[in-house]
């Protein structure tokens, strides 16, 4: 980096931002395509193929396990019919429970914005409705709760009204056809001019020209970031920072507050076995006896906090004098090899003006080199020592530590990890290399290269005398690029990461002068990289929770964390003094990993001090204004009254812009009106209707009504067959007053799953064909409403409730656990009878063992990190394996029938250093009496923090009428 490039930049800062926007927000109008699951998050393609939703195999929302369940509930729906039945409407229940699995689900549930109702099903197109009406509308009854469908149920304008989604393109079955919403469904999308679409997601922010982030590859999945000032952070997987620096070098470090002051701390790097080797090596500049140096050294971990070096440690490995302030290379890396790689400039000023051919040339010294040096057993003995296969040892001419020469001033290299199947490309190191008045370059070092400074400048010739001696024998870039373009790179990573398949084996890079990014991908046939550039997508693109789409415009860095995902370290202000630097994750918005395959488990990690929680600053998109199409409104009365809604207009949106530089001093605030993603709630009872009579009991397997008046009709799932009407049969329910008829084979599409035990059987009373039925489609009904087909009223609200049901705990308790410390907590104290509860001072009722409840720091009593009482004092609860079920313990504990979600990682708020951790890996069947009756660790064992303590949210599944 230039300093008098960077000093022209900051000078005229508004007017370039002004000539930037187009470069980095406007892109032209592309498809308004947003694929999007139930769960907030991109489709994926499963790891196993699905058996039954079987057209969503390929890519979707769906994995396996979800997949069985819904073919569980399909099969659990379909005992209600009998063959005809089964034959005609099974096409249509199927296609819709299916809808689930679509990559466009959350469009068809209406579900793209989280601050929005979900509809119960998805939406349907008006014509694809109608025939489902004439077919087999008696059935909508069985995929709701919704007392609604016995309103509409005989009205096809109301009941279309009701299914139908306005928006004829994301309709189904439209979608399915719709040229523009499948092309190139799941991979990376691009503009017309071929500009990659990602989005962003902000980690950290505050920072003082973050310089680099590395990780401990330690299993904490911790990463640390470098502040240019000389101060090092230590952030945890959360996004929270230990308050207390785990390197401060402040008053060592030389740098100023000057725009684009190339000096300062540069880079550090963690040993690779840094668990058991504990030690860290440093880049950084000072001033000796008003000479500027560029010091090489190494720090010990702190035998008393993992989170901080021992300071007193430093030990100086080497040391470089600099000719001038600029050009002070900056990185420092561990090779697969477990060497340390040292990249230092060529000693600045411009045209590399040192000696007859310049430093860069010149083997003898270190500046312009890329150097290889062994750390490893060096406690007893010299700083370093040189690897025995060194391209240049023994050669009395040339430094032994030089591994590569001719590099002008490389800024930011990484290491491949290769390819995660094949392994290929692992061990590369590519580098970005700042030129000089024309072209910037990405390099791939080799041992021994010579990459042609100040011969050549990329492809071109720069010193023209140098450049046509033959024997220069200098090693091309991968790449490089005008300055049109800009002015100064910034290397980057090839993505291995896990989370976005689609980026695998793509160097993401930029430029710190244009706030461009960029990307290379290497053509297996030529071996040449091709460039393809990175745009922030628009506003529908990164609709998704935490997303933004737009990012502070000079690139100082890239970083990976643990697992391999892809970060750059930007600011908004070129200068170490300013708290303008952001931390960027790079999310791919078309695609991501199947449930599950990502999931990580960081070690604990121990804390000395305070966590400052993360408050991001950039505005979401998804909290800008929704484009979803609003869900009918059903108004609650003592005659309900369907009440359709209009489509809402999808408003155009404003394109992404860069980000705009804030007051310095603006302390980070929460986001009250954040919402947090909604996922999904799995349907664990199948809704059926209540029956105004009593039930009988009869064998699921033999029982079939009997058929009367044959019609004829076009079945979806054969040829044109033969039916009589009332082939949907009746409630089976618990008495033995009826002989069970013959039995009805029903044929199956998918081998059949078992169905709930706790499933209401149909009976066998007869349906009768309503009376009100026009005239017209009298012929083609298949699905008479039964007489006894009367459901018991519920009361509906405004908006939709989500479709969990909690069930109900069984009467007798269960005993308790034998062989357990805990065994007293297992067994709350029985009640006297007619004695009551005991009270406690003050005539307040004794929290007894194993009951739970909700702090929130609202004080909302529906929703909270769950506490629970045991041995006179409350607790937390970790939430690794906790899940609806357990949720559901909770919720019914507390007099509330629904679980609406279960909020993890502290979401609701983490419990302080004096609450006691009681409860881990908790497991519920649903129908415990407290979460003490669960599957869980001992009480008191735990592997977590409060960082991990759970939340509840409770509701309530009918509202009252008034």
């Amino acid at each position: 980096m230039s300093f008098w490039r960077l000093w022209r930049a900051w000078l005229l800062h508004s007017f370039s931002q002004l000539l930037l926007l187009p470069l980095l927000s406007l892109s032209p109008k592309q498809a308004e395509a947003h694929p999007q699951c139930l769960d907030y998050k991109p489709p994926f393609q499963p790891q196993e193929p699905l058996v039954f939703c079987k057209e969503y195999a390929k890519f979707g929302c769906c994995d396996l396990d979800r997949d069985s369940q819904i073919s569980q509930q399909f099969y659990q729906i379909m005992d209600y019919f009998d063959h005809s039945g089964y034959m005609a409407c099974g096409k249509y229940i199927r296609s819709i429970m299916c809808q689930e699995c679509s990559p466009y689900a959350a469009h068809l549930y209406d579900a793209e914005d989280a601050n929005t109702p979900m509809r119960e099903l998805p939406g349907l197109c008006r014509g694809y409705c109608n025939d489902f009406w004439h077919q087999c509308r008696y059935s909508l009854s069985l995929l709701t709760n919704d007392n609604i469908t016995s309103i509409i149920e005989e009205d096809r304008e109301k009941f279309c009204d009701y299914l139908e989604l306005k928006d004829t393109e994301y309709c189904y079955p439209n979608v399915l056809s719709s040229d523009e919403l499948n092309a190139n469904l799941g991979n990376v999308q691009a503009d017309t001019k071929g500009c990659v679409q990602l989005c962003l997601q902000e980690i950290a922010n505050g920072l003082r020209n973050p310089v680099a982030m590395i990780h401990a590859d330690d299993g904490t999945h911790r990463f640390f970031v470098a502040e240019q000032l000389g101060y090092v952070w230590v952030y945890l997987p959360n996004g929270s920072r230990v308050d207390r620096p785990f390197l401060n070098l402040t008053k060592a470090v030389l740098t100023s507050p000057w725009a684009g002051d190339e000096r300062g701390f540069l880079c550090i790097a963690l040993h690779p076995k840094f668990s058991v080797v504990k030690k860290a090596y440093v880049y950084y500049s000072v001033s000796v006896k008003k000479q500027e140096i560029i010091r090489i050294s190494e720090f010990t971990l702190s035998d008393s906090d993992m989170n901080m070096l021992d300071h007193s440690s430093e030990r100086t490995l080497l040391e470089v004098v600099e000719p001038a302030s600029n050009h002070n290379g900056g990185q420092l890396l561990f090779g697969l090899d477990g060497y340390l790689y040292i990249f230092i400039g060529d000693g600045g000023r411009a045209g590399d003006p040192f000696g007859q051919f310049g430093n860069s040339q010149n083997k003898s010294t270190l500046l312009g080199k890329v150097l290889r040096i062994d750390v490893d057993n060096n406690d007893n003995s010299v700083p370093y020592t040189i690897p025995s296969d060194n391209p240049f040892v023994g050669d009395k001419d040339a430094r032994p530590e030089v591994y590569a020469y001719g590099v002008r001033n490389m800024w930011r290299c990484s290491i491949d990890r290769g390819d995660p199947i094949t392994g290929k490309g692992r061990g590369r190191m590519f580098c970005g290399d700042v030129g000089q008045n024309k072209f910037e370059e990405v390099d791939l070092i080799e041992k021994g290269g010579n990459y042609g400074w100040r011969a050549k400048e990329g492809f071109s010739c720069y010193d023209n005398k140098l450049c046509l001696n033959s024997s220069l024998d200098d090693i091309l870039p991968i790449f490089a690029y005008p300055h049109k373009l800009g002015k100064s790179v910034t290397g980057g990573y090839i993505y291995r990461g896990c989370e976005m398949p689609n980026l695998n084996g793509l160097y993401i890079f930029g430029d710190f002068m244009s706030g461009r990014l960029m990307s290379l991908k290497e053509n297996p046939d030529s071996g040449k990289w091709d460039y393809t550039e990175i745009c922030m997508g628009k506003d529908k693109t990164c609709r998704f929770p935490k997303l933004i789409n737009s990012y502070y415009k000079y690139i100082i860095s890239f970083g990976e964390d643990e697992a391999g995902e892809l970060y750059f370290l930007a600011t908004g202000v070129p200068s170490a003094a300013a708290r303008r630097g952001v931390v960027y994750k790079i999310v791919d918005p078309s695609r991501r990993a199947p449930p599950g395959k990502c999931s990580n488990k960081p070690a604990p990690v121990q804390i000395k001090g305070k966590l400052i929680h993360f408050y991001p600053k950039e505005e979401f998109v998804i909290n800008k204004k929704p484009t979803t199409t609003a869900a009918p409104k059903i108004k609650a009365t003592t005659k309900p009254i369907l009440i359709a809604t209009q489509a809402k207009a999808r408003p155009t949106r404003k394109l992404p812009t860069v980000k705009p530089p804030v007051n310095p001093t603006q302390k980070p605030k929460p986001n009250p009106l954040t919402p947090k993603p909604r996922k999904a709630i799995p349907k664990l009872q199948i809704p059926t209707p209540k029956p105004t009579f009593r039930p009988v009991t009869t064998n699921p397997a033999t029982l079939r009504r009997q058929q009367t008046l044959a019609v004829t009709v076009r079945p979806p799932l054969g040829p044109t067959t033969t039916v009589r009407l009332g082939y949907l049969t009746t409630l089976r329910g618990k008495s033995s007053q009826t002989p069970a008829p013959s039995h009805t084979t029903r044929p199956p599409t998918t081998p059949r799953r078992a169905t709930t035990p706790n499933m209401v059987h149909p009976s066998t009373k007869m349906p009768h064909i309503p009376s009100n039925i026009h005239p017209d489609w009298a012929p083609s009904v298949t699905t008479p409403r039964p007489v006894y087909w009367t459901p018991a009223f519920k009361p509906t609200s405004k908006t939709q409730q989500p479709n969990y049901t909690i069930p109900k705990s069984e009467q007798k308790p269960q005993e308790a656990t034998e062989g357990k410390s805990d065994h007293l907590e297992d067994n709350p104290r029985k009640r006297g009878r007619g004695k009551g509860r005991k009270r406690g001072k003050g005539g307040r009722r004794r929290s007894r063992t194993g009951q739970v409840r909700l702090v929130s720091a609202d004080n909302r009593s529906d929703r909270g990190r769950v506490e629970i009482f045991i041995k006179g004092e409350w607790g937390t609860v970790c939430d690794d394996l906790f899940n609806l079920k357990a949720a559901a313990v909770v919720c019914r504990q507390l007099g509330f029938p629904t679980v609406i979600r279960v909020a993890k990682r502290a979401e609701l708020g983490p419990g302080s250093n004096d609450v006691s951790i009681f409860l881990d890996d908790v497991e519920c069947e649903g129908t415990e009496r407290t979460l003490l009756h669960c599957k869980r660790s001992k009480l008191g064992k735990h592997n977590c923090s409060h960082e991990e303590d759970v939340g509840v949210v409770c509701g309530y599944e009918e509202s009252a009428v008034e």
